[in-house]
């Protein structure tokens, strides 16, 4: 048994969707800082090459590819540039996601269903079923499928998205039970109320805010540079026997709900 276990990424190369910014761009500048080569993605270009100069300009090596999660062939050339680049592809993070529908379930229409489930699950899928033949050919890796506590409660107004992150909690589960047997460990982590860009509908409302975090015995929204411990647990040779998980990582929202003394 080694009684301290490697958070080290030296050698790893890392594809993390979403990356522009938010959580997705602290999880890349993270693993670089680890040293990890990191491939950035995200639908558009913009934005992308900013922060893949800034990790180079701080010694990490980046790389900046446009890729839509629900374009099979733009994710095979993402995989395809990965490996030439840098050899292979060790470490997914399934982060990108949307969410077009504000408001009562049954209000959604069928075009906004299907790009939340297109996206959010979906795209998962296809970037898993381009990386793991790279994964098994390097003798194993790690998939993390970022999901959300709406996954694991419904939340407010955002029903076919609480949905879509509940569908993602079942594919880690799936996935991960195929592809124990082949060193591939997969996990999911499950945000709370994340202070971004993607959540500003949110927090940029006075009201809304002040009701979310009332429900959050932190009294706050998280920031996105608090995820990335657990990402890089995960990430890393530390969690060789996690596989299958989901962690919860929202300032005790989903158990603190309740009367407030």
């Amino acid at each position: 048994m080694n009684p301290n276990p490697s958070f080290d990424l030296t050698g790893k190369t890392a594809i993390i969707t979403g990356a522009s910014r938010g959580i997705g761009e602290a999880i890349a500048r993270a693993y670089a800082g680890a040293g990890a080569c990191v491939v950035l993605s995200s639908r558009k270009l913009e934005g992308l090459e900013e922060v893949a100069a800034s990790i180079r300009a701080a010694g990490g090596q980046a790389l900046a590819i446009a890729a839509h999660t629900g374009d099979s062939e733009a994710i095979a050339n993402l995989v395809a540039t990965a490996t030439r680049e840098f050899g292979g592809v060790d470490i997914l993070v399934n982060n990108a996601a949307t969410n077009p529908h504000f408001g009562p379930l049954l209000a959604a229409d069928e075009g906004q269903w299907d790009k939340i489930l297109d996206v959010n699950v979906k795209g998962y899928f296809r970037l898993v079923r381009a990386c793991v033949p790279e994964m098994r050919r390097r003798g194993g890796g790690k998939i993390i499928n970022m999901a959300s506590v709406a996954g694991l409660k419904p939340q407010p107004m955002m029903g076919v998205y609480s949905v879509s992150k509940a569908a993602v909690l079942m594919l880690t589960q799936a996935l991960a039970m195929e592809l124990a047997g082949e060193n591939v460990q997969v996990n999911a982590i499950a945000p709370g109320f994340v202070k971004t860009k993607f959540s500003s509908a949110l927090w940029a409302n006075q009201s809304f805010h002040d009701a979310i975090v009332k429900t959050v015995p932190q009294q706050r929204m998280a920031d996105a540079g608090e995820i990335i411990g657990i990402a890089l647990y995960l990430a890393s040779p530390a969690s060789s026997f996690t596989t299958g998980a989901v962690f919860v990582v929202d300032g005790g929202q989903l158990v603190g709900h309740g009367i407030q003394l």
